[in-house]
């Protein structure tokens, strides 16, 4: 389903990625509309699949996870079986925060969060014990500068 965005849309948008919590009320009154427009067309942006899920944002470092480590990953194989099996261990990996496949010299890049550099070694173990990688190099995240979900309305 293909959907239009308008100025107004884009408006909603920002208001919801800025706060996703805030009352229909709220929103519909930063964005100068009433609340019964403002709800049919979050309700239009989510049929549409501009709007995925709803989630909360949770400060990593405070619940214990104070180690981001920037995994890059080179292979051999590009075989579909091989992307199969890899793309499953990195789901079944909670400490995948994200996975990208890559152009270049680098085939994947992960963010993976974990509460420390034992903990990194635990699911780097467990990663090369269920698929077959190259090369694998670890950068620890010495300091967070900006981290953002939102796009640039």
């Amino acid at each position: 389903m293909s959907v239009r965005i308008d100025e107004t849309d884009r408006k909603i948008l920002s208001e919801l990625q800025r706060d996703a919590s805030r009352s229909l009320d709220e929103i519909a009154k930063a964005v100068g509309s009433s609340k019964t427009p403002v709800w049919n067309r979050i309700r239009k942006l989510r049929e549409a699949g501009v709007i995925g899920q709803q989630t909360v944002v949770l400060d990593a470092e405070k619940l214990g996870f104070d180690a981001c480590f920037f995994v890059l990953v080179r292979t051999s194989e590009h075989e579909a079986d091989w992307q199969r099996r890899f793309l499953e261990a990195l789901r079944a990996r909670p400490e995948v925060q994200e996975a990208h496949r890559l152009a270049g010299d680098i085939d994947y890049i992960l963010k993976v969060r974990v509460p420390n550099a034992r903990a990194y070694d635990a699911f780097y173990q467990a990663l090369i014990g269920e698929v077959k990688i190259h090369n694998v190099t670890a950068l620890l995240s010495m300091e967070e500068l900006k981290s953002t979900t939102m796009l640039p309305l």
